[in-house]
């Protein structure tokens, strides 16, 4: 009787130096998100305080502009980049070197897009273009990242963690006192960009320590050619997720006021910090089901994705279930009364983590099939499941509406459209028995 009732295991791989090698590179990414947990949430918290409902709103607006356009930036490469890394580490330098200067071309891309439509749109309101060029030109310097794709092939987060965490944590300093010195909303925006540049110096040291270096990376017009033909459906389909997790804020300051994408901002603060987890056990996990899918062993491939997902399901549940009736005290505690109307939106939004996992936990599997193309549709399908919604759900119910509508978007475009084709009915079903956690 007792087997019936076993917690699922977070048991992806066979060898114990291996299992090590995971449990270790995933408790320096829980350090990292646990660290930027805290103090990014206490003083994220301080800043909405300082700014108030109104300044909050706005920073978040034109934050959430720029996201639109993030995965133009990320060219949807770092999967593919991982992927090749762990099965050919020999072509590192052609493969990194190409990698950065596609992500050196995709945020100078974004940032002419996104500069581009807010002046256009908003050419009346300087204060909301001055936001959206200074949060995305910092950009350029995420081409850097390509750094941490090694780390991550090799499993050895740890180097990333302490050099973007050391960025984090000076610009948090410069945070605390620019709300003492009562600095202005553009001040704020400057310091969250100035840790992109501050990240990037940071990884290009640690990348030396490993006594690595840049200069030796070579730029591949094949390896280029391949990535982007693999990568281009990945490219939409980021646009498409940038659409539904994003295009909420835009929508309720357009239609109701930056006020209310202030409100709903506090509550998605609250919710969304969660993210961080599906991502760094999934980060971790990849390589060795990478690994698995290379063996051709699919009853270890699909074993560990089943794990993994029943061990993020069960996460998220834990998660949630509890902030549904402790959301309004929650916001009251840390944002004030003035953002009392958060609570409602926090009760519905927190279920959306429970789709936002499992869509996590697949994401290498669509890699490792080569099923991008397929990921893109469905992420498609929940964009315009969110905008239809919004559409419907914000003039009635402002923020909490557009909490709904974000939730039953996430389970459409995470979840649901896997059980529109054939070709991934098989991950479906595997998401759909995960949610029996407790089943052997």
């Amino acid at each position: 009787m007792l087997d019936k009732f076993k917690i699922p295991k977070l048991s992806f791989i066979k060898s114990r130096s291996g299992l090590r090698e995971i449990i270790t590179n995933t408790g320096w990414l829980f350090f990292d998100r646990i660290l930027r947990m805290g103090a990014g949430l206490i003083v994220g918290v301080w800043i909405a305080r300082y700014l108030g409902v109104q300044q909050y709103g706005l920073f978040n607006y034109a934050s959430a502009f720029v996201g639109l356009f993030g995965p133009v930036a990320g060219l949807g490469l770092d999967g593919l980049v991982i992927r090749r890394l762990v099965h050919d580490s020999s072509a590192k330098e052609e493969i990194l070197g190409t990698t950065f200067w596609l992500k050196l071309v995709g945020p100078i891309l974004a940032l002419l897009l996104a500069f581009g439509g807010i002046f256009l749109s908003k050419n009346d309101d300087s204060l909301t273009v001055w936001l959206v060029f200074i949060l995305a030109a910092p950009g350029i310097f995420l081409a850097f990242d390509t750094i941490d794709l090694w780390f991550q092939s090799q499993v050895k987060s740890k180097y990333t963690v302490i050099a973007k965490n050391m960025a984090f944590l000076a610009i948090t300093i410069v945070k605390i006192i620019l709300i003492n010195i009562k600095a202005p909303l553009l001040a704020f925006a400057c310091a969250t960009s100035a840790e992109v540049v501050v990240g990037a110096a940071g990884l290009v040291i640690a990348y030396k320590f490993n006594k690595f270096s840049v200069r030796s990376w070579r730029w591949s017009l094949s390896v280029a050619k391949s990535l982007i033909s693999e990568s281009w459906p990945l490219i939409f389909s980021g646009f498409a997720i940038a659409i539904y997790m994003k295009i909420d804020q835009i929508m309720l300051g357009e239609m109701v006021g930056k006020e209310a994408v202030g409100i709903y901002a506090a509550a998605a603060r609250i919710s969304e910090v969660w993210y961080f987890l599906p991502t760094i056990i999934v980060s971790s996990s990849a390589p060795a089901i990478y690994a698995a899918k290379k063996e051709a062993d699919e009853t270890l491939y699909y074993g560990r994705l089943k794990k993994l997902l029943r061990f993020l399901v069960l996460v998220s549940v834990t998660i949630a279930f509890p902030m549904t009736f402790l959301s309004g005290t929650i916001i009251n505690l840390l944002f004030g009364n003035s953002y009392a109307e958060a609570g409602t939106v926090l009760a519905i939004h927190i279920w959306a983590s429970l789709f936002v996992f499992i869509g996590v936990a697949v994401s290498p599997w669509f890699v490792a099939e080569g099923l991008t193309h397929l990921a893109m549709y469905r992420a498609i399908l929940g964009g315009i499941t969110n905008v239809v919604l919004n559409l419907f759900l914000i003039p009635s119910y402002s923020g909490a509406g557009a909490a709904i509508a974000t939730v039953i978007s996430y389970a459409v475009g995470s979840f649901l459209a896997n059980g529109t084709h054939p070709k991934t009915r098989k991950i479906f079903m595997l998401q759909l028995k995960s949610f029996l956690f407790f089943n052997s």
